[in-house]
């Protein structure tokens, strides 16, 4: 079975596992996600089961927004509640002086991503040289804010939503919102993703593939039966020409195109909707 869709993964629980529950559910062994969430977030996880495990890198799958609680003065290296270490007390603060940090936020962030990462240092997971206790040093990151607004104060809780360029650390986001306030250690308490790109989750109904693609569409204007098979295509028999990555309707399925310098290449056969 071939199928796209938006799960819900609750916290607790790493996206590897949870894709394996989703395995037995569909009965389906071929399965596979895009944006890994680790056990401390919840919230959407794009999905694909067969064939449609291929589609990934083709879909709108930015700008992602997520649900955070900072909480203000707990020291944790996972900058999450999962290794909190201490917790000192903080004044209250005034929630104007809140709200200006945030919104200082937007626009191009330089920083550090966490130590407890999925970053890779000389092929290992950041994540498990940290918790073997070696010194872990990452280069910095650049992310973009597209938009960051407080939710509510609760002192010392502060729960926002941002919408972010991918690869964003919503854990170094915290991070950064404590030290301007002048706090010297912030943590999660919750993180959740609420969409990636497009997709919401809207209780694992499946996506209509046509509508998800983040690429033109192209027409071939010439036998169907070249495409049906896989046949080599010729440029001339195509509406667009120009260099790029196309998908052209079959029907009750789709193929993937790229043109370049003149020539056209099957990125992904026929695949069924």
């Amino acid at each position: 079975m071939n199928r796209l869709f938006v799960a819900y993964k609750p916290s607790g629980i790493g996206s590897n596992k949870y894709l394996y529950s989703l395995k037995k559910k569909y009965k389906n062994k071929k399965a596979g996600f895009a944006g890994t969430l680790d056990p401390f977030a919840k919230g959407v996880l794009l999905v694909g089961l067969g064939a449609h495990t291929k589609l990934f890198r083709f879909l709108n799958k930015a700008p992602k927004r997520y649900k955070a609680t900072l909480w203000l003065g707990a020291k944790s290296d996972t900058l999450d509640t999962e290794m909190i270490e201490e917790v000192a007390m903080i004044p209250s603060l005034p929630v104007e002086r809140v709200e200006n940090v945030l919104s200082s936020l937007e626009g191009n962030l330089e920083y550090e991503p966490p130590i407890f990462s999925a970053k890779r240092i000389n092929g290992q997971r950041a994540y498990d040289l940290a918790r073997a206790g070696e010194k872990v040093v990452l280069n910095k990151i650049h992310s973009r804010v597209y938009d960051i607004k407080l939710i509510h104060y609760c002192h010392p809780f502060i729960t926002f939503e941002a919408t972010v360029s991918e690869g964003t650390y919503i854990r170094s986001l915290g991070c950064i919102i404590a030290q301007k306030l002048g706090i010297e250690h912030g943590s999660l308490s919750m993180l959740e993703r609420l969409n990636e790109g497009q997709f919401t989750y809207e209780g694992e109904k499946a996506l209509n593939i046509k509508e998800s693609l983040n690429i033109a569409q192209n027409y071939y204007l010439g036998a169907s039966d070249n495409v049906k098979y896989g046949r080599v295509l010729a440029l001339q028999d195509l509406q667009l020409q120009e260099n790029a990555t196309y998908w052209l309707d079959n029907g009750d399925s789709i193929s993937i195109i790229t043109i370049h310098e003149g020539r056209v290449k099957y990125e992904l056969g026929r695949i069924e909707c």
